[in-house]
């Protein structure tokens, strides 16, 4: 894993000492690494197109949409039917065909508590402090071979998610975290990889996620692009024209 990032990023490898770091050392290095404050911040909007494999390994195509500064839209389509999940900066909605839904609904707290993650533009280690996000470096460890940062990350929403940073090329290749679901708490895992450069900024294009201990799905991105043209509307619940009445017979 080490030596696919380091030759995808094109970087040698970094002589400073381990102990010499603190979270916010491997935070701008990590920023320098993926292509800086200024390049990350020139995007405007991101399109990601690719597949997703199920656990049970059913394919689906996806797309998610992101717009500064907090917008985002999902779509997930199979057999012929598309799910969508949205914010359009206030409020979230859906529109669940595979539920026997045709028309947009509110979301659930549940499904508020996800989409909110996934319109952070930049993720919770950029600007970590103005978003409210408390970062510390808890140690190094190993992941399969790979020597990693370990850095603990507190959100707002109660959240705590434990991102592992390789050490030469300081990007994360894998991700812990437990968020309280229904009352409960529970844990889920990310693996990422295959950086490449969008715009000058590198991003992951393949994605491993699921609960901990279980069966893992993975969203392989065939596409990412950047300031692509999104109209605010996109992202707004769209309004179903009512059916008027049908006129009273005597």
């Amino acid at each position: 894993m080490r030596r696919i990032v380091l030759q995808v990023l094109g970087l040698a490898l970094l002589s400073q000492p381990l102990a010499a770091q603190t979270a916010d050392d491997v935070i701008a290095r990590y920023i320098k690494t993926i292509g800086g404050m200024e390049t990350i911040q020139a995007a405007k909007s991101l399109r990601r197109t690719g597949k997703f494999i199920g656990g049970g390994g059913f394919e689906a195509k996806v797309v998610q949409e992101n717009k500064r500064p907090n917008l985002v839209r999902e779509e997930f389509s199979l057999q012929g039917m598309t799910a969508i999940n949205a914010y359009d900066g206030r409020a979230g909605w859906k529109i669940d065909p595979f539920g026997g839904k045709k028309d947009p609904e509110s979301l659930s707290e549940d499904e508020m508590h996800g989409i909110l993650l996934d319109a952070d533009f930049d993720e919770p280690l950029i600007n970590y402090r103005e978003k409210g996000n408390k970062v510390e470096l808890v140690g190094t460890e190993q992941i399969e071979g790979t020597d990693v940062y370990k850095l603990k990350v507190s959100l707002p929403n109660g959240d705590v998610r434990h991102y592992y940073m390789d050490t030469d090329s300081y990007v994360p290749i894998k991700m812990e975290e437990k968020r309280l679901i229904r009352g409960s708490e529970q844990e889920f895992e990310t693996t990422l990889g295959d950086y490449k450069a969008v715009n000058g900024w590198f991003m992951p294009f393949s994605i491993e996620s699921g609960p901990k201990g279980q069966d893992k799905s993975t969203v392989t991105y065939e596409k990412i692009e950047a300031n692509v043209p999104l109209d605010d509307r996109r992202f707004s619940k769209p309004i179903v024209a009512t059916k008027p009445a049908s006129p009273e017979r005597n």
